[in-house]
């Protein structure tokens, strides 16, 4: 998966956090207006930067009328989990790596961990 530059994350941020609110598809509009707080960004800027996410697959859009709207294809941890694979697979050895990331979390990280393994290893219901 490619890699998203500062400005690309930023407001990609503000994308993943309206479908966590469950705000649904933004305008570029809506984006500059969530933006406008923390960054003095140009409305044009926001829509390249929007298009440009697009072309890259990140974001789905659909026309509303004469603008576009915009929602994220995956959802964050989808992201990240895509960026940590692709470190793995940047490694001689995997193995190692993965015992390195295991020994470097916290002890509720570990908790997590084991719950996540524990959920692929039981028996489906008979």
């Amino acid at each position: 998966m490619k890699g998203l530059g500062e400005l690309e994350r930023t407001v990609m941020e503000v994308l993943w956090a309206r479908e966590d609110a469950g705000s649904g598809a933004a305008t570029a509009r809506d984006v500059s207006r969530a933006l406008a707080h923390d960054r003095d960004l140009a409305h044009t800027t926001v829509m390249t930067v929007l298009d440009r996410l697009a072309k890259k697959d990140f974001l789905a859009r659909e026309r509303d009328g004469r603008a576009w709207r915009y929602r994220p294809v995956a959802s964050r941890e989808s992201y990240v989990t895509e960026l940590m694979l692709g470190a793995l697979s940047e490694t001689g050895d995997r193995d190692a790596a993965l015992a390195h990331f295991v020994r470097s979390v916290s002890s509720d990280e570990v908790d997590v961990i084991r719950q996540a393994l524990a959920g692929l290893t039981k028996e489906p219901p008979a």
